[in-house]
């Protein structure tokens, strides 16, 4: 199928996203389980297990939390591994409701495929910090609200192995796993959670509503999708071989091309590209983001991959990723900003209509003269409206 050339840049930059007072009662002390790499399936109940948690100060911290722990945890990986995965668990400073506090598991946007790219590792000055402190003001919002806020850095950032960016399987279930490593962490956190995230994370936000086979020690109750990134992932190939200079496009293809690697290594980067894009691969091995813009501003690049590069492996990965013919399992709210131009309004409008026609749970809001990252904020007042509308055993009206 062919593109119009206007159509075929929406799509592309949609894709190229993905892109607490009171003293707390002690914690439960953590067993650390065999860290060791297990091959296949991950057994059911081993799912979520901390393997470690200690407080955690800093920039990571969030500042009405009573309490903030950096814990590792057992999760299912991209090809059904076993892996370790790391993340943040931050508790309010309101006493518990009955049943605990409810849960956001925070699924978070493009940092970046390098270890320092892991929001729990961030520091007032750390490579992604930009964009992690343009987020966190609205998770301290959750928090300060009651709600236990968890958020995991991924399979692969912060942890042994390569990080699969845009993953529907892994990002799903390092989203749920950190749920219930959180719930080992802090009894008080009860059963009843939503999935939440933004860009690259509105796409994992979204594979999780779609997900299956939920035990019954976590109860997922809805999902929140601010700007999620994916759809037309499968066309970056051809984007990018339709216009080799576009410098959004460019900063985001190392992010891409490693992910892809990281969960199929019959994928070789280096194999792909020309040696004018080398240098952003490299850049993206060692940093985020805003380190791959700056290379990619100063990158001319006139073809992005090799001559008969064989690139079919690549898109055919690529399309498996995209948020497709989801069936979404639980009441889903999507959140766009109009003046976004990573992830256009008029393609999140096309993943709406999918998600509707394979599930008429769909609640869509758009913020006027919101951009990528504004859209976090100015969505907040209707996700927190849609979460207690479930809680209080109510049903969001869809708009599909």
């Amino acid at each position: 199928m062919s593109f119009p050339r206007s159509r075929l840049r929406a799509l592309s930059l949609a894709a190229l996203t993905a892109v607490a007072i009171a003293a707390p009662a002690a914690a439960a002390p953590v067993q650390a389980a065999d860290a060791g790499a297990v091959a296949g399936t991950v057994p059911p109940g081993l799912r979520g297990t901390p393997l470690s948690a200690r407080p955690l100060t800093g920039a990571a911290a969030l500042p009405s939390a009573a309490r903030d722990w950096y814990v590792t945890y057992v999760s299912e990986g991209a090809s059904g591994e076993r892996v370790t995965v790391s993340g943040v668990v931050s508790v309010p400073a309101t006493p518990p409701p009955p049943g605990g506090w409810p849960v956001i598991s925070w699924a978070h946007g493009t940092t970046g495929t390098a270890d320092v790219c892991a929001p729990s590792a961030d520091t007032a000055d750390g490579p992604a910090h930009g964009y992690l402190a343009s987020v966190n003001p609205t998770l301290d919002a959750w928090v300060a609200h009651g709600f236990a806020v968890v958020r995991t850095d991924y399979e692969g950032l912060g942890t042994p192995g390569g990080h699969p960016y845009m993953n529907g399987r892994s990002a799903a279930a390092s989203v749920i796993d950190m749920v219930r490593a959180a719930r080992r962490v802090d009894p008080r956190i009860g059963r009843d959670w939503f999935a939440a995230g933004h860009s690259q994370g509105g796409h994992a936000a979204l594979f999780t509503a779609a997900a299956t086979g939920e035990r019954g020690d976590v109860r997922l109750r809805g999902a929140i999708a601010v700007a999620p990134g994916g759809w037309g992932y499968s066309q970056t190939v051809a984007y990018l071989r339709a216009m080799p200079g576009a410098k959004d496009a460019l900063a985001f293809l190392p992010t891409i091309l490693l992910g892809a690697a990281a969960a199929d290594p019959a994928i070789r980067p280096e194999e792909l590209v020309t040696d004018e894009v080398r240098p952003l691969l490299d850049a993206a091995r060692t940093g985020c983001m805003d380190q791959v813009r700056a290379v990619a501003a100063d990158t001319n690049v006139s073809s992005v991959f090799r001559p008969g590069a064989d690139t079919g492996t690549l898109t055919g990965y690529l399309r498996a990723q995209e948020p497709a013919g989801l069936k979404v399992r639980v009441p889903t709210l999507v959140a766009q900003g109009t003046a976004d131009v990573l992830v256009p309004k008029q393609t999140t409008d096309l993943m709406v209509a999918d998600l509707c026609a394979g599930a008429a749970k769909v609640t869509y809001r758009t913020y006027a003269g919101a951009d990528h990252r504004a859209s976090v904020a100015a969505s907040f007042d209707d996700a927190l409206a849609f979460a207690r509308t479930i809680l209080a055993g109510g049903t969001p009206a869809p708009t599909c």
